[in-house]
């Protein structure tokens, strides 16, 4: 099983510790240097960072949010002068305004890195040819894997730009053999190909890598049969470096976190206090190699788990699961709450369904309503069919009701409704009851 960088991901954990201890303190120290809000949170809570000497001090440190990031954007985070910038680029913005990230050269060379070593890790050389339909500029997903693509030696198809048939027309003229892009716009490739009549064995695709959104084992599972590829998943977010900060080995069970460049936490949301070992929170992060944009001990948002147990693979590095669902996306109706992740796996259940949702809420007559919008597929009964379609819709139905514990609406939208050319990210939530100032 290949590993690119053999020496750092397969470091003994007191190495591996001791490198994250002596970044750490290098890093603390620019920040307060070079960081005026760093530098205040620190003397506010009389913090002095030479006391930081072992990383359970780490705890000791305030975290860093969103909002923190977003009032210091574009370049009032930065910690290095604006001529030793390189490249600028946002985070996506879809829980507010957009965020300003920096790069130094330094920091484009670490990033193309880490990006190489997770391509490594599914079984991607330099040999292949990788598809990125992950849109380019100013958003993270398609420079990111295309330059650690290059690092890695394989030739990239930039495809971004275009709609999913001519995705699928690209990809069989290159012969592209690997895929990046979002989960779900890989299933919208597969109904295209469907549309097409085109087989995935007139293809050279053996593999993708995806990310970007929230996606099930079951959605993973349909990946897999419908473009006969192994489907691999991996994680980032722009304010910590983009993609790259985590990703699957060919086990595919947990993506290997790059603890060489960040340290890792997972926190009680609520409490803010550490979760215990191998439990689900909130994951937080500190980065230890970023010079331009370094971030300490930033909440994520995102809920899941970090494992210390070995990997078959042989990487040392801990591993976390997939993300199951942000903590800003935790829906409260008529005193229930749930994730939107609990109806993507009700759905991914269902034949004739596509995984793109939306949920809508409202309030009628002072009481809290929930409609559910599903897309379907061209397997879906036909429209005049109104018994089967009836008992689709009931059976879908009873099945939300059970696991989300709320009364559930159904309505089936036709496909490709939400679908935009590059698989822009949807955020499947409409909230009505904000119109007349009621709290969600």
């Amino acid at each position: 099983m290949p590993i690119y960088d053999r020496k750092m991901e397969t470091l003994s954990r007191g190495a591996l510790e001791q490198l994250q201890l002596e970044r750490l303190q290098i890093t603390l120290n620019r920040v307060v240097r070079n960081v005026a809000f760093y530098r205040q949170q620190f003397d506010s809570r009389r913090i002095d960072t030479l006391s930081i000497k072992s990383l359970d001090d780490l705890r000791r440190l305030p975290f860093t949010t969103k909002d923190d990031v977003r009032m210091g954007s574009p370049y009032d985070m930065f910690a290095v002068p604006l001529r030793d910038i390189v490249r600028v680029q946002c985070s996506a913005g879809t829980t507010g305004d957009p965020v300003g990230v920096g790069y130094t050269a330094n920091d484009i060379r670490h990033w193309s890195g880490v990006i190489a070593r997770i391509l490594a890790a599914a079984g991607v050389s330099d040999q292949d040819f990788i598809q990125i339909s992950f849109p380019y500029g100013l958003m993270t997903g398609g420079m990111g894997f295309h330059y650690g693509a290059e690092r890695i030696g394989a030739s990239v198809i930039p495809a971004s730009g275009e709609e999913v048939h001519r995705q699928i027309t690209i990809m069989k003229y290159f012969k592209a053999t690997v895929l990046v892009g979002r989960p779900g716009y890989a299933l919208a490739m597969a109904r295209a190909m469907a549309e097409m009549n085109l087989r995935p064995e007139q293809l050279n695709l053996r593999c993708g890598i995806f990310g970007s959104e929230p996606w099930s084992e079951n959605q993973r599972a349909q990946i897999q049969e419908q473009l006969r590829i192994r489907a691999y998943d991996s994680y980032g977010l722009s304010e910590i470096m983009g993609p790259g900060l985590a990703g699957e080995c060919e086990e595919q069970n947990g993506m290997h976190i790059q603890e060489d460049h960040f340290i890792a936490e997972v926190i009680n949301p609520d409490t803010l206090e550490p979760a215990p070992a191998g439990e689900e929170g909130e994951l937080v992060f500190t980065t230890i190699t970023k010079e331009a944009f370094p971030m300490i001990r930033y909440r994520t948002g995102d809920i899941a788990r970090i494992t210390d147990e070995p990997c078959a693979c042989g990487r040392t590095f801990r591993r976390m699961s997939r993300v199951k669902d942000r903590t800003d996306n935790l829906i409260f109706v008529n005193g229930h709450k749930f994730f939107p992740s609990e109806v993507d796996e009700i759905i991914q259940k269902a034949a004739g369904l596509s995984p793109n949702f939306k949920i809508v809420l409202d309030r009628k007559e002072g009481a809290e309503t929930v409609e559910i919008h599903l897309e379907v597929t061209s397997d879906f009964p036909q429209l005049d069919e109104i018994k089967a379609l009836e008992r689709m819709r009931e059976s879908v139905a009873r099945a939300l009701v059970a696991a989300l514990g709320v009364e559930v609406a159904v309505k089936f939208v036709q496909p490709a409704s939400r679908l935009t050319a590059g698989g822009k990210k949807v955020i499947p939530i409409e909230d009505r009851r904000k119109q007349d100032g009621q709290r969600k």
